[in-house]
Formats: structure tokens, C-alpha cells, sequence
């Protein structure tokens, strides 16, 4: 009898690589320690291969030489030495040379106890989700600071929440984790280097679809805070009217208002050659293809000639309800007044026209430019995660 075939020992399973960054700037009374301090919390506790990056934000005092001897003396630990200020810039400068599959940063006033660190980590390297933040404001999350800064906090998200839709419960946390792939997608799409980098981050991110993972945390304020409230305050308002006036609606909005106004001159151009029906469903159908194609491009931000066709028969069968609710005006209209004056008839179809905008809206977003590939995007990273993990 032949003895049994034996499988090979299996590999042992890739451990996900993990970049944690922190940024400083004139932090020389502190730095030492929060970097030792991290260093030994991450050789105890965090059961992945792992770095720390300082990213030196231009700092005038002794924070280079500092953080130069901790790289030195320290294992896994490197500097990034940048020649000018903002969050933001460390953030990306870091980021974008870190060669790990999550990257992480946090506040070198390690305000936020580490031990929040591992279940911040753990759905981006299972690939559960694509981004994770700590957050002071869940029920579960235990935080002391003043009543000042309790409330700025809590009026800007409720801000980001009225204004920009905001789902994410905490925006200023400086404990955020990200997978390397959402990154590279995100990072060229925030413009902001300073505080509002997060904000911008979240709400792109957001915009795309993609997960962001909350975890409650403990969080002391630290006292010896340099954050300058009124200009960040500032910073942030000016960030948040950019994200504003870069939001589908608006750019939708404002694709409505060229299509409208070629629409009206369209209508008035065949009005006397062809009557008021027939001149309405020109109109209509000439200004579809330019809405359509406007839309793909400026609203959605979708390039090339992939789905192009799919994309027209789409705006094409969206057009019908336009045409159906102006036809029916008309018909309303010439029902009351066979010969009504040319400015009212024109008023009619427009007001008719802004009524089946919202259901465009609607119909353009979710059907006709609706991005197919996200649930295939978001399997692929699964089973990239389980592969990683059987390697």
C-alpha cells in the first residue's frame, strides 16, 4: 500500500506591514519620550511589522537633532525632515514614501491612549475597511478637556455635518489610519497642507464610497497644545466652502443653468419654424447630449470613452421625463391660452424643466453614472486581504 501524500508545511502567514507617522514642529521638550514611549507600546503590543516616521515640520528649535539621535539610537524609527510647515505636507511627504500596506499617524502628545491603536488597525489590514479614525465623541469614548474645546470641536462637526454631509463623527482627531491603496487614490485629491487635510481626506474619501471605520478612545488634552484656534478655525471654514463648491450638486447646478439657458435659445430659435411642441422636443433633445456629456465629465469626473454609450442611452432615457413633464405644461398652457405671450410659455417650460431636475439629479447619480466597479473594487481587497494572510 503507497504511503499517503503529504502537503507541504504551509508558509507562515505575511505579517501586514504598518507605517505610523508623527508630525512635530518645535517639539524638543517632548519628543524623546513620546517616540520611546511609542516605541516600547508598539514592540509589546502591536502584532504587525512596523515603523515610525517623525516628519519634521521645519522646526527652529532642537527637534531634528532629537528626533536624528532617537532614529539612531532606536530600531524602525526614521526622520523626514521637511523645509516647511503643515500637517497636511508631513502627512503626504511621509505617506507617499512609506512602503507599508497601512499608514497611521498620530499627535506626538500621544493624547490618545495606545491602546486604541490595535483596534484602529485592524479592519484596514483585514480589509474590512478603507479608512480609520479615532473618535472623542462617541458615547463609549472617555476624554478630558476643557469645556472651549469640547464645544469648538463639537460645533465644527455638527458644522462639517450640516454643510458637507459629513458621516464621520470626529474629523480632528489626530489618530487616523489609512490603507496604502486608498491613499495613493486619495492623496492627489486633497490640496489642503495643514489642519484641514484631515477634513479634506474624510470627506473625499466619503465621496468615493469608501469605508471609514470609527473607534471610541480615551483622550487627555494636553495642555501645552500649539494649535493656534483662530487661524485654524479659519483655515478650516475656508476649506469647507472649497469641498462646498466642489459637491456634485453644485457643479450639477451648474451645468443645469448653461443647459437651460441653450434650451430657451434653442426653443426661441425653432418656435416660428416648427411650433411650440416640436421646437420643445428639439430643444430638449439637442441639450440632452450636452447635458449628458457635461455631467460625465464636470459632475461625475468620468474621463474616456469607457460606458460612453451606456452613459448617453442612460441620459437619453432620462431626458423623456423632462420631455414629458414640459409637453404637458405646454399642453396645460395652450389649453388655457391657445396664444399665450412668448415670455410666459418660455416660463412654463422652465419652471417644468427645474421640476424634473432633483429626479435627474437622482437618476444621473445612481443609475446612469453609478461607479459598477466599487463592489468588485471592494471584493478584490478582501480577497487580496485573505490571500496575504494564506501566503
Amino acid at each position: 500500500m503507497d504511503a499517503p501524500v503529504l502537503a507541504p508545511p504551509s508558509a507562515p502567514p505575511t505579517r501586514a506591514r504598518v507605517e505610523i507617522v508623527v508630525p512635530v514642529y518645535n517639539e524638543a521638550g517632548t519628543l524623546a519620550d513620546s517616540i520611546r514611549r511609542l516605541h516600547d507600546h508598539l514592540t509589546a503590543a502591536l502584532p504587525f511589522d512596523w515603523h515610525i516616521t517623525i516628519a519634521d515640520n521645519a522646526s527652529t528649535d532642537a527637534t531634528p537633532m532629537i528626533a536624528g539621535a532617537l532614529a539612531d539610537d532606536l530600531d524602525r524609527v526614521r526622520l523626514l525632515r521637511l523645509d516647511e510647515k503643515g500637517r497636511g505636507r508631513a502627512l503626504r511627504a511621509a505617506w507617499s514614501t512609506a512602503d507599508a500596506d497601512v499608514l497611521a499617524y498620530m499627535d506626538v502628545d500621544l493624547s490618545t491612549d495606545l491602546r486604541a491603536l490595535l483596534p484602529l488597525l485592524a479592519p484596514l489590514v483585514s480589509g474590512h475597511s478603507d479608512l480609520a479614525i479615532g473618535t472623542r465623541l462617541a458615547r463609549a469614548s472617555n476624554v478630558v478637556r476643557g469645556p472651549k474645546r469640547e464645544l469648538i470641536s463639537r460645533a465644527y462637526n455638527k458644522l462639517l455635518h450640516v454643510t458637507l454631509a459629513a458621516r464621520f463623527s470626529d474629523a480632528q482627531c489626530g489618530f487616523k489610519a489609512i490603507r496604502a491603496d486608498a491613499a495613493k487614490q486619495l492623496l492627489p485629491t486633497v490640496r489642503d497642507q495643514g489642519w484641514f487635510f484631515d477634513t479634506e481626506l474624510l470627506v473625499n474619501a466619503q465621496r468615493e464610497g469608501l469605508r471609514i471605520h470609527e473607534v471610541p478612545v480615551d483622550w487627555v488634552d494636553d495642555p501645552d497644545s500649539r494649535v493656534d484656534i483662530v487661524s485654524t478655525a479659519m483655515g478650516d471654514l475656508r476649506g469647507i466652502v472649497r469641498l462646498l463648491a466642489q459637491t456634485k450638486l453644485l457643479r450639477f447646478a451648474a451645468v443645469g443653468v448653461l443647459s437651460t439657458l441653450a434650451y430657451v435659445l434653442l426653443f426661441l430659435a425653432l418656435r416660428g419654424p416648427v411650433g411650440p411642441v416640436w421646437a420643445n422636443g428639439l430643444a430638449l433633445a439637442i441639450t440632452a447630449v450636452g447635458n449628458t456629456q457635461a455631467n460625465r465629465r464636470f459632475t461625475f469626473g468620468i474621463r474616456g470613452r469607457e460606458d460612453l454609450v451606456r452613459h448617453h442611452a442612460g441620459g437619453f432615457v432620462v431626458f423623456f421625463l423632462t420631455l414629458a413633464l414640459t409637453s404637458i405644461a405646454l399642453a396645460a398652457m395652450h389649453g388655457i391660452d391657445p396664444n399665450p405671450p412668448r415670455a410666459i410659455e418660455v416660463g412654463v417650460l422652465i419652471a417644468a424643466s427645474v421640476a424634473a431636475t432633483v429626479s435627474r439629479f437622482v437618476a444621473l447619480r445612481t443609475w446612469v453614472f453609478a461607479k459598477r466597479g466599487r463592489a468588485r473594487a471592494a471584493a478584490r481587497r478582501a480577497v487580496n486581504a485573505i490571500g496575504r494572510a494564506e501566503a
